[in-house]
């Protein structure tokens, strides 16, 4: 080929950024990683981000970790004094150090963080991660779950008896109305943002449920301004709306969750046959004939009631003869109805801030615009009451009848593989060595999930046992969390610290090694399925790498499979043979790797999206769902046995200005924060054509809330709080509450190309949001942080 002659080359693979995993097609010149560009022949390619638009910036940048690193000086010294090693090097001293820690104090004072999949490209390997900690014997991963994922992977587990709506998706192509709470797709899920917006084309509806009227709100047909932290009251305000007109689905709430089931008055727990006769099974529940005018029999074993036209109360009072006399008792629906009942829409709007005529608009269309499709985010997951908000929207939801119907949210269809997370290799008596577990045994620790504050306990407290180590997988904890101060005191104090990444970090200098990653582009990558409709799901792809990686930077899947090698745990990682990993997991599919590598665009598998699953007979009985009482819950038993509420009650924030009036006094404004459309979190702002379009770190104010403190736009302000401050520019934004201030977190990379700054993490001149955020004030059950709903003050600064 003649020297000045273009050679260009299209690789057909996906973005693996963010959790919208977008299609995508690399754009090579003479080898060279020139553009990416959207695939519309892919089910999620129809769009592409800025962010992924900057690709080949991100693999080519001068500042990228392109050799292992060992510290050689202490760690309360400003210089570190890295010394490149080898990789041999690296791993032994990594394996050593952790089969030390495990050895004198047990697996479990190791912890594994990871970058969540949701704005990272670790959903290519962080099954893998987890079948190592596993393996490892650890139950303590910290993912960030507390703060994206629990409400709508978790919490919902104790409605639904699964993850609504992390797992049953909204049914976007075939919904007529859509409610989208705390959520963006334009930020968060490029895909969903698509969807909707084909979705609004063939006249489907839309509600909006945010503080901030974003790019996806003005589009909707209610947006519905929320005071940040009160999602909870609406939730029930709405629901008690359409209660009151008779706006939901009788038959559904009847024959499919636990509302008919009668509550006893002097314990809140559920009336059983056992109570009533010393013949009666602990498993069968009791409810009221309205036909028969007598108890009536559910036996949860069966999924069924007993008679042949059981006609279950779902309103009364009742008094039933106990084998210890009389009980009073009501139907679980009738004490959801009345505490939805306490929340009328005219103290929706004493408290949300909504008027009354926007919650029967939104109420009205819920119901009569059904199919209903919903997803919500972090925006409701970042709160004191997360879990309890969660229950609130999945109640409301299900009134609504769509639940896994067509149009509803719905369990696509799956391309079968084989489960390799590796959960038998986790003994069990290591399940209940979690951190938080005793504190909060219904939080993310009841899945080995970890907080950062369990975590930074452990290490410097040594509550409830010493935490000695952690292997970091990209987790900027001190930009991402709340607390840097403490988590940068707990980091430092930690026996030994391994951290992989693309670049060096605030977190990650302190670590005692750090590994360089190859960027998502320089790996191949197994994704079965893209999620988010019944087309996407039938996609399996191995993403092709894009280029070599740069220097000596390894697939986070190498080094998993090496280090496992090097702790003596080779035999369930096919003993470093990835291949052979892939080989296993897709057996069930009927697709091999070299189908795969053959047809870079993906192989389809034919799939079949059963609807309404819950209502199938398996040996003659309806499936139900995977809860106590087979049924969806609106009043969990599981909740009060741990002394929660057994209904999803709404608690004011615990850091607002009505729990704590005082200190609003010097703190007089409702302080949140929102994702940036350009930057997954903390990363990305050393990218030149991203930083370009956000130079420096905004906090959005109401022009009334500015005038009154002297601020200008452009002007470098100081957001005080309770726990400390940070800086940014002032931003106007006349569509906010006066009250309430959005700033935004994960500034202090620099962008030396166009003379940015970075910023120090850890001083009040910085621009750090989590140095502004406390831990003090959490959910109780699943140590939620209020990153969305805290106080502040704001001033004006002269630099």
């Amino acid at each position: 080929m003649p020297a000045d002659e273009l050679l260009i080359e299209r690789k057909s693979g996906y973005c693996a950024l963010c959790v919208s995993r977008c299609g995508a097609i690399a754009v090579m010149e003479n080898g060279r990683f020139m553009a990416l560009e959207p695939d519309p022949s892919h089910p999620t390619g129809k769009a592409l981000c800025a962010k992924g638009r900057a690709a080949p910036e991100l693999v080519y940048h001068p500042d990228r970790l392109l050799y292992p690193l060992k510290r050689t000086r202490p760690k309360g010294d400003p210089d570190p004094g890295w010394q490149r090693i080898s990789w041999d090097e690296a791993l032994e001293l990594t394996a050593t150090n952790l089969r030390k820690i495990a050895a004198e104090h047990g697996p479990e004072s190791v912890v594994f963080s990871v970058v969540s999949p949701s704005t990272s490209a670790s959903d290519d390997w962080i099954v893998w991660l987890q079948r190592l900690v596993n393996a490892f014997a650890s139950p303590n991963v910290c993912v960030s779950m507390e703060l994206c994922g629990w409400g709508r992977y978790l919490a919902t587990t104790y409605t639904f008896g699964a993850s609504v709506p992390g797992a049953y998706m909204p049914d976007l192509e075939r919904a007529r109305c859509i409610l989208f709470w705390g959520y963006n797709p334009n930020l968060a899920r490029l895909t969903h943002a698509v969807g909707t917006i084909d979705a609004l084309k063939r006249g489907a509806r839309l509600i909006v449920v945010d503080p901030r009227r974003t790019g996806i709100a003005k589009k909707a047909d209610s947006w519905l301004q929320v005071r940040p932290g009160t999602d909870g009251a609406l939730a029930l305000g709405l629901a008690h709306v359409m209660i009151e007109r008779g706006w939901y689905d009788r038959e559904f709430v009847r024959q499919w969750t636990n509302g008919p089931l009668l509550v006893r008055a002097d314990n809140g727990r559920f009336l059983r046959h056992s109570d009533l006769s010393t013949e009666g099974s602990a498993q069968a529940y009791v409810a009221w004939s309205e036909a028969a005018q007598r108890p009536i029999f559910f036996d949860a074993a069966r999924g069924v009631y007993t008679g042949d036209d059981p006609d279950p109360a779902l309103f009364g009072t009742f008094t039933i003869e106990t084998l210890h006399g009389e009980v009073i008792c009501q139907p679980a629906f009738e004490l959801a109805a009345e505490l939805c009942h306490r929340y009328p829409p005219e103290r929706v709007e004493a408290i949300c801030g909504i008027e009354p005529a926007r919650v029967e608009e939104a109420a009205r269309l819920l119901w009569e615009a059904r199919p209903v499709a919903y997803y919500a985010w972090s925006g409701v997951e970042m709160q004191t009451n997360a879990t309890q908000i969660a229950r609130a929207i999945a109640q409301l939801y299900v009134l609504t009848g769509s639940f896994d119907g067509p149009g509803g949210n719905v369990l696509f269809a799956a391309v079968p593989t084989a489960n390799v997370d590796g959960r038998e290799l986790l003994p069990a008596a290591q399940r209940t060595r979690a951190l938080g577990l005793p504190d909060r045994p219904l939080g993310p620790a009841r899945w080995q999930f970890a907080t950062t504050e369990e975590i930074y306990r452990g290490i410097l407290a040594q509550e409830p046992y010493a935490v000695r180590g952690l292997v970091g997988f990209g987790a900027n904890l001190l930009l991402s969390h709340s607390d840097s101060l403490r988590g940068r005191e707990a980091l430092a104090a930690l026996d030994f610290y391994v951290h992989t990444d693309l670049f060096m970090n605030p977190t990650a200098e302190l670590a005692d090694v750090v590994l360089p990653v190859a960027s998502a582009f320089e790996r191949e990558a197994l994704k079965i399925g893209f999620d988010v409709s019944p087309d996407a799901q039938s996609l399996v792809q191995l993403r092709q790498r894009i280029v070599e990686p740069r220097g000596e930077a390894r697939s986070d899947m190498e080094i998993i499979f090496e280090l496992a090698n090097r702790l003596g745990l080779g035999e369930h990682f096919w003993h470093g043979d990835i291949d052979a990993a892939y080989r296993h997991q897709l057996g069930p599919s009927g697709v091999s790797l070299e189908a795969l590598r053959a047809q870079p665009g993906g192989v389809r598998v034919p799939l079949r999206t059963r609807h309404r699953k819950y209502a199938e007979q398996v040996d003659g009985v309806a499936r139900g769902f995977n809860t106590p009482t087979r049924k969806i819950e609106l009043y969990a038993e599981t909740m009060l046995e741990h002394g929660y509420p057994p209904l999803p009650e709404y608690e004011e924030p615990l850091v607002s200005p009505r729990s704590q009036p005082e200190l609003a006094l010097r703190y007089p404004l409702i302080l949140t924060c929102a994702k940036h459309t350009l930057f997954c979190e903390s990363q990305h702002r050393a990218l030149p054509s991203l930083r370009r379009q956000a130079m420096e770190p905004e906090v959005e104010l109401h022009p009334a809330a500015a005038a009154e403190r002297g601020i200008r736009p452009g002007d470098w302000v100081s957001i005080d709080t309770p726990q400390g401050s940070s800086r940014a520019r002032a931003r106007l934004n006349d569509m906010l509450k006066p009250d309430v201030v959005c700033g935004q977190h994960g500034w202090w990379q620099a962008c030396p190309e166009l003379g940015a700054p970075g910023y120090d993490p850890f001083s009040p001149d910085g621009a750090n949001f989590n140095l502004i955020i406390g831990n003090g004030a959490i959910d109780p059950i699943s140590g939620s942080v209020p990153h969305r709903a805290y106080l502040c003050q704001v001033r004006r600064v002269v630099l």
